[in-house]
């Protein structure tokens, strides 16, 4: 069964994000994912974002504008990616890092939240440019 995703209405965000990361999303894993966007992307400055539900699960954000991202990885991948591949990728990386520098009930979050997009990752339409800019 495929992976869906539901838009988290801006008056549920911050009910939605708490249930999934608790305090440590707007004093850490926010600024985690807007600080990632900035590294990759010359195309980023700022904005506002879609926060998504997975059926699986999982939680991610996607910048609304502009519609593609230049992104440069730290893997060497260097491409194009729609607004939503892109946010998909940087909270990979943000879930990735945080992974590895988070107090314990966080590193779970995160490290479940991981898996889980990544397993929406792989059935989206830019899989492709996706898993090069995070593998």
């Amino acid at each position: 069964m495929p992976i869906t995703r539901t838009a988290i209405p801006e008056q549920r965000r911050v009910a939605e994000s708490a249930k999934h990361f608790g305090l440590h999303f707007p004093f850490q894993v926010e600024p985690t994912i807007y600080h990632t966007a900035d590294r990759l992307s010359v195309d980023y400055h700022g904005g506002c974002w879609d926060f998504w539900l997975l059926s699986n699960g999982g939680f991610y954000m996607a910048p609304t504008y502009p519609p593609k991202f230049a992104v440069a990885s730290d893997n060497g991948f260097d491409g194009s990616l729609s607004a939503d591949a892109f946010g998909i990728v940087v909270c990979l990386y943000a879930y990735s890092q945080l992974s590895f520098e988070a107090d314990a009930p966080l590193v779970d979050a995160v490290t479940e939240h991981y898996h889980r997009l990544r397993a929406f990752a792989v059935e989206h339409p830019e899989v492709e440019g996706i898993l090069r800019a995070i593998d």
